[in-house]
């Protein structure tokens, strides 16, 4: 596909994370922390959430960096958590900004009742939680794992996550997604690109069936994010065959969250061909060039 040609240049990574979501980090010092890497374009993608364009924009120009606005959008297929990630949307488009405001709206009751939950059994309370967000910040599970290191209840996030706040500890609770559909069709109506991330990790979120995949080709599905540490060899390959069957777009990305978790900047990346892909097809916003 012939796309024109724009003003940026990789290394791209167009999955990070800020303390606007479930980061550690401002959305500046994410940007300062990629360019250290190596990293030329990037996009936030704060979880339902895109209150941090603007510092991290700033600070990438500042950088002589390429910024592309994007968000993680929550969504469910049956019992497999999915998540949308969205480029270059219009952020005031009605629908979806109505969904990502039910989304947040749901996660802080959701954070209330595990927390509650918690403790029962744990010396652990809502403004301990409440400490380790900042103002912009959709709350979630990875607040209260911070707040369970703050209390010294664990280590770090890790072991919260394989203990504490493992399913099968019995403190889980569910919260509203909508399903991928509709996941990828706000996104587009909204003038995105919606690729799927991590679309194919091990365990009990592993990949979609293949005829669901083709329902979300059909509904405007821009791409996979292939390049990810959570994704398995085998579902690799059979994502990049449906990609170049339908001629989708396909990402590497990184995934950062600062301390909260150990992915690097950098340690996957997306190809200028597939960024200018994504910028061609995108109508909703634009990306902030140097």
């Amino acid at each position: 596909m012939a796309v024109r040609s724009h003003r940026f240049a990789g290394p791209a990574d167009l999955h990070l994370h800020s303390n606007h979501s479930d980061g550690t980090e401002a959305p500046g010092e994410v940007v300062r922390q990629a360019h250290a890497h190596g990293i030329r374009t990037l996009a936030l993608t704060d979880h339902d959430r895109t209150t941090g364009w603007d510092e991290a924009g700033a600070a990438a120009t500042a950088l002589g960096m390429t910024f592309l606005p994007g968000m993680e959008l929550s969504a469910k297929h049956e019992w497999r958590s999915v998540h949308v990630l969205g480029y270059l949307f219009d952020p005031a488009h009605a629908g979806l900004a109505a969904e990502t405001e039910r989304i947040r709206g749901d996660r802080i009751g959701r954070a209330e009742r595990i927390v509650r939950s918690i403790g029962r059994d744990y010396d652990l309370h809502w403004e301990d939680v409440v400490a380790q967000t900042t103002p912009d910040a959709t709350v979630g599970r990875p607040h209260i794992a911070d707040a369970l290191v703050a209390r010294g209840i664990v280590r770090d996030r890790t072991e919260a996550f394989d203990g504490i706040l493992h399913p099968r500890e019995g403190y889980y609770e569910p919260h509203y997604a909508p399903d991928p559909l509709t996941a990828v069709r706000l996104i587009t109506d909204a003038g995105g690109v919606a690729i799927i991330a991590h679309p194919v990790t091990a365990g009990r979120d592993r990949m979609m069936p293949v005829p669901f995949i083709e329902r979300l080709i059909d509904a405007g599905l821009g791409g996979f994010e292939i390049d990810h540490r959570e994704n398995t060899e085998a579902g690799k390959q059979t994502l990049r065959r449906i990609a170049a069957d339908h001629d989708l777009i396909v990402t590497g990305s990184s995934d950062y969250h600062g301390s909260g978790k150990p992915n690097v900047p950098g340690e996957n990346t997306t190809s200028d061909e597939m960024v200018a892909r994504l910028i061609e097809r995108a109508t909703g916003s634009s990306p902030r060039y140097p």
